[in-house]
């Protein structure tokens, strides 16, 4: 059953008949209003109904209601029937005494109203008293509620006395004029004299911050308003006026303080070399080939120091050795020769990222003046400066409405509002000069300006037509009597403004708007949609009525919807609004609403052509900003964006304080509702110990790793044993993610667990900072942990931390925080933190707030620092616009503009001197080598670019999205240091890659690297099909029997890193154009486009099949074309050993992939991608039964042998038209068919090329599946089987590894399988055996 609560005529009305005539959508119906529970399981069904589509729908329960009499359009005629719902009524009432607050409990949210008497202006920037009241403290308040039959009066005479006034726009209230009590210190003679002619017995007049309240009688207005003539004035306000951005800008600038420039510690800029734990099994007895430059020197000096060795002590070793034993190891520094990079002094050598990686000759270069600071510093006379957010961003236009702007036309008004007061002549140019005024405050006409000028007209009317017969005097005295009102109206217009959006100027001594609003606390959530202000003239000649619907969201999940069936037409006044004034109540106690609830209200349309309903712009805000509730009538910018997913609804998703072309204005209650703490129970104290089954379970349960993972049931379950819970057993997402809701029990029991838990370590908080965890203290407790990370750490992980903060509540959050202080510690942290807000604010949302973060980084790094930054903004945007015109020319003059648009780069060089790489901060540039520039013929059209001094050659790239290719290249990079910390160097070369806008970046180029299809072309035209062409191209290039077995052991540890990062990743589209060989050995894959399992088709085959790539070539190369076969089962070893230890780390990669979920990339959008790297990592599964699952999918991948990387010569041909027969590859492409299609019987009737045309691969015979030329014999011919076996929870289990020296009896190569029999019981019921390996002396099971 759905309800709408409105405004009954009849308050008399029983409640239950009330709740009949409601449309809202809740469910839990059962439930009273005071037994609301947020639990999602029973909160939230599927919305039955639908937004009404055709004017049936709208009409079926609606009748018309005469609103006013006809006026003309000068007069701002509103004369039509609107439709008003016929299931209006009033809504229980909310008045609420204050004996009755101070009875209840306090949970979560107290009441915020009434303020004390001396604090009243303070508090109300109209002048009037608004504040906070905690009613469980104070009992001195008594608010008594009026009677609706002196209401009904009330309003009856105000629509007597306004029976000639227009329809009522603007700032409006549906809550009418009370009389209530309350004890204060003033008098209630000097309250009477403030109050006009109501009678009041002690002062109860709510003045709303911000509100203009409507339908007040005329009297009562006049009576009650301050003359301030008509000079308006403003104050410029630097910081700006939204209390939300001046708090931000003050937080900023208090964490720069914190960082004196005189602190050489945090302040030396210098960009310090990334260190890591010291890996001691990588290391335990490693020496380094360090060569030594020190100034006035021309020779080097050598050393060859341990991994362990301090980089001090090495210093001091060195001025030891130049016998400069006076001079002290402290004011001196390593830097790394080419570029500006320094080692850490307190760190180990082969603590250093660069010693873990490069095993050649190190060069280092000593010197100096440690205590000197870098030219990235940031200067003594920038600790005391201001932030103001404008200074930043004035190419965001952030101040929409300048005070200098809005000071002219008021000078305008003001100019012609004296003439007017002199001759009562020209109301034609003062209601030009209100409309120009109300123009630049974002279109927004009030109420009270509406009826000022209305009432001004017709007094100069009726003036004309000798309508005041008794004198001039009277008539003057009128005028000036509305253009008081008039002035007012538009003070406090301004007023509204300055307090909804952002503006760098408030009025001064706003004029009071007293407001006869009802006192008494609301319970439920109640607000009024008052009207869409600024319609389009599109919409309004397209669209014939227009509605909205509010929703209450809460991480990612509808806790209510309430529609609105009254479909309201466009309404000319100064502009084009609609105007409901309908209020909302949301059947919820405001005191059960999660504190990070969200409010999204969208606007629709209804079409004139098709009567269907279509969403026109939507905006979304938090009900409780700054914990506490809105107040009064407010203005909210709407976006005519797409709507974005529920999940992604945050504060930050839309900056509703921007002006936009439509602004919404709703009006809130007078009195609200404070967000208070409540001290957690502490539960679970006196535990029973579960039972040992129980305590299993919660284990098993603990390896799905990321709770969205896991099934209701199985929350259910683990959250019913939360108390048993510990680091040891689970992980604390897992268990908060269970919670069943987010009621005030449910948080406050989820804080007690998190208060008491004891984190393993300080990563698994990443798990609480996901768009699962809006709730501020969980996210408070994240980034505590966190912030226990080194600043090369927390360097790896910055990535996931720029989405999270998204899903924080504001600016100020410890995570944004966290970010700025390690920001002004390290230029590494601030460099990255730059690009990738630069990157994120391309992302179709939440593009304010990371403009915001942004700027606010800037100015804690300095100016120094952020000049830097501007120049290689600068270096960016040079590059961007060379490859657009390179990609746009034709083919033949591609090579010719870009000889030309090159000087442009040149021209950059010469106005900047030097500019640090945006790919990497230590490597500074000073210009390109411009002969050595060129492009890449692939389909984005690459730029290859050449810069000096500078050791590797950048690579810009225009047209691909490289979001995607940063993400899989960090997750490699920490796969990689999680394989060097367990002691194991795969040899991985991970190169550098940046996103710098959308679909354009930067991606560092491997010296001596070549594709792997360009190795096969220099083999001839069956080159793929060879399985010694990576052999023969390797012997080519290393002649030396050394140099041969380094590059066979690189290519050995490479090769196994890739194939398990590309199997655990999903990596797809894998073709010899896109894997790379170096000559000295080294392996690895470029293009991470298609991941996550997500391969292109063609003619509805997959074209990867195949889990990841090992091809036989590359098995022929490692077992040196069959002699040591051995080398095949050390490789399998090798990669089961690595994918072991990856799988240990599972939460840490499926959390770092969940919080990148919402980072708008095309191959990671759902827990389904989530679902795929889980079933890859298998972390529920042993170590056996997970070497098992990896080899099966190994002697897949060798059996398909490269489905299409060794039949794909030519890179991409399913892309080429093949209608265009000009086409320069067209005839290679032909003739290369025809000689696989009609070539040899082995060629045409392979598994590579039948497997490749057939859904599925053709089944192997016996005769026909060698893959291993067998060479000579090992000398040992005696068989061997090597096992694992381990006996656990009462399961024997046999893994089966490998055999050796397998023969038949006549010498032969056999096909074998091993099987296996428990003894006295040789049955079939107790016999196992394994799959059988076709004709191998040497097979490699790896079965269980």
């Amino acid at each position: 059953m759905a309800y709408c609560w409105q405004t009954d005529p009849n308050p008399n009305e029983s409640h239950e008949k009330q709740y009949e005539h409601q449309e809202f959508l809740f469910v839990n119906q059962p439930h009273s209003s005071s037994q609301v529970s947020l639990g999602f399981d029973q909160i939230v069904d599927e919305i039955s109904g639908k937004i009404p589509h055709n004017e049936s729908e709208i009409d079926e329960n609606t009748f018309f209601v005469p609103i006013a009499p006809k006026w003309d359009s000068k007069g701002h005629s509103l004369n039509e029937a609107h439709q008003i719902s016929s299931n209006e009524f009033t809504s229980q009432s909310r008045e609420l005494s204050w004996h009755q607050v101070r009875k209840a409990p306090a949970i979560g949210f107290s009441p915020s109203v009434l303020p004390k008497p001396q604090n009243m202006n303070k508090e109300c920037p109209w002048g009037s008293p608004i504040g906070k009241h905690h009613g469980a403290d104070d009992s001195r308040f008594n608010i008594l509620a009026p009677s609706f039959t002196s209401l009904d009066k009330i309003d009856l005479q105000k629509e007597l006395e306004n029976e000639n006034r227009n329809y009522h726009i603007g700032f409006e209230s549906s809550i009418p004029p009370t009389n209530s009590s309350f004890s204060t210190d003033f008098t209630p003679k000097e309250e009477n004299k403030r109050s006009g002619h109501v009678n009041i017995v002690e002062p109860s007049l709510m003045l709303l911050k911000g509100s203009l309240q409507p339908g007040m009688g005329e009297s009562t207005w006049q009576k009650n308003v301050e003359s301030i003539g008509c000079s308006i004035q403003l104050v410029e306000v630097p910081q700006g006026s939204n209390t939300s951005l001046a708090s931000f800008c003050n937080k900023v600038k208090k964490i720069r303080e914190r960082y004196h420039a005189a602190d050489i510690n945090f302040n030396s800029g210098k960009i310090w070399s990334t260190t890591t734990a010291f890996p001691y099994q990588l290391f335990s007895k490693t020496k380094f080939n360090i060569h030594i430059f020190i100034d006035n020197s021309t020779q080097p000096l050598h050393f060859m120091p341990c991994a362990n060795y301090l980089v001090k002590d090495l210093i001091a070793e060195i001025l030891h050795f130049c016998a400069n034993d006076q001079l002290l190891p402290k004011d001196h520094i390593l830097n790394v020769c080419g570029s500006e990079e320094f080692l850490q002094n307190d760190h180990s050598l082969g603590s250093h990222k660069m010693f873990q990686k490069d095993k050649s000759v190190i060069q280092l270069h000593l010197q100096k003046s440690r205590e000197a600071p870098g030219k990235l510093s940031r200067k003594h006379e920038e600790d005391h400066s201001q932030f103001y957010l404008n200074q930043l961003l004035e190419f965001m236009h952030i101040w929409k409405v300048s005070r200098q702007c809005l000071l002219t036309v008021i000078k305008k008004y003001d100019f012609h509002l004296k003439y007017l007061l002199k001759t009562q002549e020209n109301v034609d140019n003062i209601i030009e000069e209100v409309k120009k005024i109300c123009s630049v405050l974002g279109c927004v006409e009030t109420k009270q300006i509406t009826d000022a000028v209305n009432e001004l007209s017709l007094i100069l009317q009726r003036k004309a037509e000798n309508f005041y017969q008794s004198s001039e005097t009277s008539a003057k005295g009128l005028i000036e009597k509305v253009t008081t009102e008039l002035s007012t109206s538009i003070y406090q217009l301004i007023n509204v403004y300055c307090n909804s959006f952002y503006a760098d100027f408030q009025p001064v001594n706003v004029p009071r708007c007293i407001s006869y609003l009802n006192p008494g606390l609301p319970s439920h959530l109640s607000f009024t949609v008052y009207a869409a202000h600024n319609i389009p003239e599109t919409w309004v000649h397209s669209y014939k009525a227009f509605s909205f619907t509010c929703w209450l969201t809460y991480a990612g999940k509808k806790l209510c919807q309430v529609r609105n069936y009254r479909n309201i037409p466009v309404k000319k006044l100064f502009f084009f609004l609609v105007n409901w004034n309908e209020t909302i109540n949301f059947p919820l106690e405001i005191k059960s609403l999660p504190r990070e609830s969200m409010l999204t209200v969208k606007l629709f349309g209804i079409a004139c052509a098709t009567n269907n309903a279509n969403l026109l712009a939507w905006t979304c805000l938090p009900l409780f900003p700054k914990e506490k509730s809105i107040l009064g009538s407010m203005l909210f910018s709407m976006t005519l964006q797409s709507e974005p997913p529920i999940e992604i609804i945050a504060p930050g998703v839309w900056d509703v304080s921007q002006p936009s072309p439509v602004t919404l204005q709703i009006d809130f209650p007078a009195t609200g509702w404070e967000y208070v703490k409540r001290d957690s129970e502490e539960n679970g104290s006196n535990l029973e110990e579960p039972p040992k089954e129980c305590l299993k379970h919660i284990a098993r349960l603990s390896q799905k790793q990321t709770p969205l993972l896991l099934s209701e049931e199985k929350k259910r379950y683990l959250w019913f044993y939360r108390f048993y819970c510990n680091n040891e057993n689970c992980s604390l997402p897992l268990v908060l993610g269970s919670a069943p809701g987010w009621d005030e029990r449910t948080v406050s029991e989820m804080h007690t667990i998190l208060r008491r838990w004891t984190f393993s370590q300080p990563l698994e908080a990443l798990g609480l900072l996901t768009s699962s965890f809006p709730d501020q203290e969980i996210r408070k407790v994240a980034a505590q942990q966190l912030d226990t990370l080194l600043n090369d750490e927390l360097l790896e992980y910055l990535p996931q931390l720029v989405q999270a903060v998204k899903f924080e509540w504001n600016l100020e959050s410890p995570l944004v925080q966290l970010l700025l202080h390690r920001s002004l510690q390290s230029i590494q942290v601030a460099h990255r933190l730059y690009w990738l807000l630069k990157d994120a604010e391309n992302e179709a949302y939440f593009k304010s707030c990371y403009q915001k973060l942004l700027a606010a980084l800037q100015f804690c790094a300095g100016k120094a620092l952020s000049d830097e930054f501007s120049k290689e903004q600068k270096l960016i945007k040079i590059l961007g616009d060379i490859g657009e015109k390179v990609k746009s020319a034709n083919d033949h003059q591609r090579q010719e503009v870009l000889k030309k648009e090159i000087g442009r780069l040149e021209e950059f060089f010469q106005d900047v001197n030097t500019c640090h790489l945006p790919l990497n901060p230590a490597l500074c540039i000073k210009g390109i080598d411009h002969d050595a520039c060129s492009y890449f013929t692939s389909n984005a059209l690459p730029l290859k670019i050449t810069f000096i001094n500078a050791n590797p050659m950048g690579k810009t790239s225009a047209g691909d999205d490289l979001r995607q290719d940063m993400l899989v290249l960090q997750i490699i990079q920490v796969m990689d240091n999680i394989w060097l910390q367990e002691g194991l160097d795969m040899q991985m070369i991970i190169y550098r890659c940046l996103s710098t806008g959308k679909d354009q970046g930067l991606v560092q180029m491997v010296p001596d690297a070549v594709t792997l299809a360009k190795i096969h072309r220099h083999s001839g035209l069956i080159g793929p099909l060879k399985e010694d062409t990576i052999k023969k191209w390797f012997s080519q290039h290393n002649h030396l029997k050394a140099d041969y077995e380094k590059v066979l052991r690189n290519f050995f540890y490479s090769c196994a890193g890739w194939c398990v990062v590309t199997f655990i990743l999903g990596v797809c589209d894998r073709h010899n154009d896109n894997i790379m060989l170096t000559k000295s050995g080294h392996m690895f894959h470029i293009d991470f486009g298609k991941f996550l399992g997500h391969a292109q088709t063609f003619g509805g085959i997959k074209r990867d099949r195949a889990p990841f790539i090992f091809t036989s070539e590359m098995e022929y190369f490692i077992t040196e074309g069959g002699k040591n076969p051995q080398h095949f089962q050390d490789f399998v070893e090798l990669c089961c050993r690595a994918y072991n230890i990856i799988r240990k780390h599972s939460q840490l990669l499926l959390n770092l992939l969940e919080m990148m979920l919402y980072a708008g990339l095309p191959e990671l959008s759902g827990i389904q991608d989530l679902k795929y790297v889980y079933n890859n990592l298998r972390p529920q599964d042993t170590d056996l039964e997970a070497t098992s699952h990896f080899t099966k999918w190994k002697h897949m991948s060798l059996a398909k042998m490269l489905n299409l990387v060794s039949i794909m010569m030519f890179p991409h041909w399913w892309h080429l038209p093949f209608t265009n027969s000009d086409h320069k590859r067209f005839g290679d492409l032909n003739h290369y068919m025809e000689q696989i299609l009609n070539g040899s019987y082995e060629v045409t009737n392979s598994d590579c090329v039948l497997s490749f045309f057939l859904s599925e691969a053709v089944q192997q015979t016996v005769e026909e599946s060698s893959l291993v030329y067998l060479g000579e014999k090992f000398p040992d011919k005696k068989p061997k089987v090597q096992l694992v076996i381990s006996y656990e929870d009462v399961k024997l289990t046999i893994l089966v590894k490998h055999m050796k020296n397998i023969h038949l009896p006549d010498g032969s190569v056999p096909s074998a399988h091993v099987e296996f029999y428990l003894l006295p019981y040789p049955s079939e019921v107790r016999r196992r055996k394994t799959k059988s390996v076709p004709k191998c002396t040497d097979p490699t099971y790896n079965e269980i």
